[in-house]
């Protein structure tokens, strides 16, 4: 494994984040793809034992379920001074009991919100706490405040942003810095292959700014690590796989990718992983994981180097799309 410095800050990464996504049990609220306790403690002692320091996860992601179960086999596993525990605020919680203040980004959502967080993960502080999406409900400068707060208690090391547009972030930077309060040290944005609008204004703020980025979906929820067509679990039950990507604009760089890993012989997601890797900007790519080869590809991507030539296979057949968040 490599380490890498999460943007301006004294943080080291591991060059892959090992993306929870895809941990948790019960319902509602349960990803229909995700899996169980058992097979995600496998997963996680996977990562650790292949050197990934760097775990996200998210409230919202099966109902909070998913912090449960990373917050036991980390503790489990390893000593929490040495891992980089990641999570996220924003969607609501608790909708059905009536929990109006458990969306969004307010002063008492987030401080609530982390609260929860916190028992759920078993620990007495996050090291990156990040905002899930930007809340055009409420003021940026009580976002923004309720943060540095959260980092001044003690209970947040840094704070971290995720999916907005440019213009955003550096509303949020410049507030922070007319407060001299907290600034965000990452930016998790949704970056591949087959998603890079970021390319024009986002990774240039970042990169301007000192702003690490963690991409989220760098294998575009799967589509990359495997010829066009194939069905799985997920492809069957994730709707925003089709919301997001369709065959007559997305086959053509599936099929690039399946000859640049047919001629190095190596797995398609390897290839993938390396050319988000391979952006300057880019501290370590969030990869999702249900089973363990996956995690083990993700690691192995962090040594495969690619020529100009095959970045530029790679590129030719995008064009411009929406940037979904």
């Amino acid at each position: 494994m490599r380490y890498t410095r999460l943007g301006r800050s004294g943080l080291d990464v591991s060059r892959i984040c090992l993306g929870c996504m895809g941990f948790g049990e019960g319902s509602p609220g349960r990803q229909d793809w995700a899996v169980g306790e058992s097979e995600s403690r496998e997963m996680i002692a996977t990562a650790l034992d292949l050197g990934i320091n760097f775990f996200d996860t998210a409230n919202a992601y099966s109902a909070g379920s998913s912090e449960e179960i990373v917050g036991r086999a980390l503790c489990d596993m390893t000593n929490r001074d040495n891992v980089v525990l990641a999570t996220k605020v924003f969607f609501p919680m608790r909708a059905e009991e009536g929990g109006r203040n458990s969306i969004g980004l307010s002063r008492k959502a987030i401080m609530q919100e982390l609260e929860h967080s916190l028992r759920r993960l078993g620990t007495d502080y996050i090291d990156l706490y990040q905002i899930h999406r930007y809340d055009p409900r409420t003021p940026i400068e009580e976002t923004m405040a309720a943060l540095d707060d959260a980092v001044r208690s003690g209970k947040v090391r840094y704070i971290g942003a995720s999916s907005m547009w440019a213009w955003q972030l550096s509303k949020a930077q410049y507030t922070a810095e007319l407060a001299n309060s907290t600034k965000f040290i990452s930016m998790q944005n949704h970056y591949s292959l087959l998603m890079r609008e970021e390319e024009r204004e986002m990774h240039p703020l970042c990169a301007d700014q000192g702003i690490g980025t963690i991409p989220w979906s760098p294998l575009a929820r799967g589509l990359l690590t495997r010829p066009w067509g194939i069905e799985t679990v997920r492809r069957s039950r994730d709707p925003n796989i089709d919301r997001r990507f369709s065959e007559d604009r997305d086959r053509p760089i599936v099929e690039r990718v399946a000859e640049v890993a047919d001629a190095r012989g190596l797995p398609m997601a390897q290839i993938a992983l390396a050319w988000v890797m391979a952006n300057p900007v880019v501290a370590a790519p969030i990869a999702g994981a249900t089973k363990v080869e996956h995690i083990e590809d993700a690691v192995a991507a962090v040594d495969v180097n690619l020529s100009d030539e095959e970045k530029a296979l790679l590129e030719a057949p995008y064009t411009p799309r929406d940037n979904l968040f």
